[in-house]
């Protein structure tokens, strides 16, 4: 540890150490419960084609070849094979095909992109604003306000050569502000959950975590008092960030008992150093379930895999460790072709997005149960194919009866790109953020490409409003 950055990066809650707390905000204070999003988003692109249900008579199929508009209630059609962990959710499920989002960066890496609406590569100069997810974040104020867990890239994409650490995520708190993912199921149990630990040197590592935040936050502030205002302000920014923390560690331990109730009983071998990447998504998705139901966040994003991530675990190949790049150049991995590794990949993700469903769906909440409060939206960071233009981004959503959104049990195709009412990945977030809250006008760049078919961009989708 050699800076004060990289203490804030390291200590209890650091993920967002930059992000300075409203320290007028009491968790818990409101009657109405909370909406949760949960942006799960996957490497190598999503072909639409996967996502057409096979039951669909031969009007619908040629409309889809056509990638003309059209939208048909699930009810009674047979859900594509990879997506049947999702039979029992067809009244919360949504299919939606068609937005774009030439605007970002797409092919094999799209780094915080399709979160951002906007070009980004690995400089930190490239990061625009704040990616969507926090955003909602801050309309929904959490004492860790937002939760990243990633299966890192070994080669390219965001963090290069750790599985299993704290590094640069896929997220951003806002401009030229990268978010820090956890990379393990392990060390992301150890941050969130110490402060209950029954653990004692992990106990003893909290509180001496606290008492070496309450010493640096009284050491900054009376350093920045003598200081020029230029590197005052830097001084002070960094004391202002570690009081936040200080302010999130109050909070947490006010709500020990519930926390406590929801650490995540996670078997051994989702905590080891060389946990198979089917069983490292296993975990991350138990941690991210304590992580809400305790009420710590309300928002998560959950890098399922990126490009550059090597795959191991794989149903019937577990042994082999899949290069995906291969994969998405067709290439045959341990005799099971490319295509059939994709969609073995899409169930294994079909299964987290049930297991999470279904254990929202059993706490109770309000009328109703936490998952009535809960959007999970399943997509391709890089659009729609390995290497993608950006002309389509494919979506698997799951919401729930509080969902504003008018969405539920539908396969909805929009306007293919160029034709008049086409949507783009910004009209989709501005529509979720106007929805809750937020009444920007448009989020996200704009597409260039698009103004030559005369199509205005900006605004909510008002016809997906409920």
């Amino acid at each position: 540890m050699n800076s004060r950055r990289d203490f804030l990066k390291t200590s209890l809650f650091g993920i967002s150490a930059n992000a300075l707390m409203n320290p007028g905000l009491s968790w818990g204070s409101e009657s109405k419960p909370p909406m949760r999003f949960i942006f799960m988003h996957r490497g190598n692109g999503l072909w639409p084609r996967v996502m057409v249900p096979p039951s669909f008579d031969e009007a619908l199929k040629k409309k889809e070849q056509q990638k003309a508009a059209y939208e048909v209630d699930l009810d009674g059609h047979e859900l594509p094979e990879w997506m049947a962990p999702l039979s029992n959710h067809v009244d919360n499920l949504t299919i939606l095909q068609g937005l774009s989002g030439k605007m970002c960066t797409v092919g094999h890496h799209s780094w915080s992109s399709s979160l951002g609406v906007y070009k980004a590569n690995e400089r930190v100069s490239s990061i625009k604003w704040a990616t969507v997810d926090f955003e909602l974040a801050k309309l929904f104020p959490s004492p860790v306000e937002h939760l990243e867990l990633a299966c890192f890239p070994l080669g390219g994409g965001n963090a290069r050569g750790s599985l299993d650490g704290i590094a640069t995520g896929f997220s951003a708190r806002g401009p030229q502000q990268p978010n820090y993912a956890f990379g393990s199921p392990s060390i992301a149990m150890e941050e969130l959950f110490k402060s209950v630990s029954k653990d004692q040197t992990t106990q003893v590592q909290y509180q001496l975590d606290r008492m070496v935040l309450e010493f640096a936050a009284r050491n900054e502030g009376l350093t920045a008092r003598t200081l020029a205002n230029a590197e005052k302000s830097k001084i002070q920014n960094y004391a202002d960030s570690i009081e936040a923390i200080r302010e999130r560690s109050r909070k947490v331990d006010a709500m020990a008992d519930t926390i406590r109730k929801h650490v995540p009983q996670l078997d051994p071998k989702y905590l080891e150093a060389d946990v198979s990447t089917f069983d490292r998504q296993i975990g991350h998705t138990e941690v991210l379930l304590g992580a809400l139901i305790s009420g710590l966040t309300n928002v998560v994003a959950f890098t399922v895999d990126e490009l550059g991530h090597a795959y191991t675990g794989i149903n019937g190949i577990e042994g082999a460790t899949v290069n995906m790049h291969d994969v998405g150049h067709g290439k045959t991995i341990a005799g099971v072709e490319a295509a059939e590794i994709r969609k073995r990949c899409r169930t294994h993700h079909m299964t987290l997005v049930d297991t999470i469903v279904q254990r929202l769906k059993s706490v109770p909440e309000g009328d109703g149960t936490m998952f009535d409060n809960t959007m999970l939206l399943y997509f391709p960071d890089g659009g729609e194919t390995h290497h993608s233009h950006g002309y389509e981004f494919p979506f698997v959503i799951l919401a729930g009866d509080n969902a504003r959104l008018n969405i539920g049990r539908r396969y909805i195709r929009l306007p293919n790109y160029g034709d008049e009412g086409h949507k783009t990945l910004g009209n989709f977030y501005t529509t979720l953020l106007n929805t809750y809250g937020n009444s920007i006008e448009h989020y996200g760049a704009l597409d260039v490409g698009l103004n030559a078919y005369g199509i205005d961009q900006t605004g909510p989708m008002k016809k997906l409003m409920g």
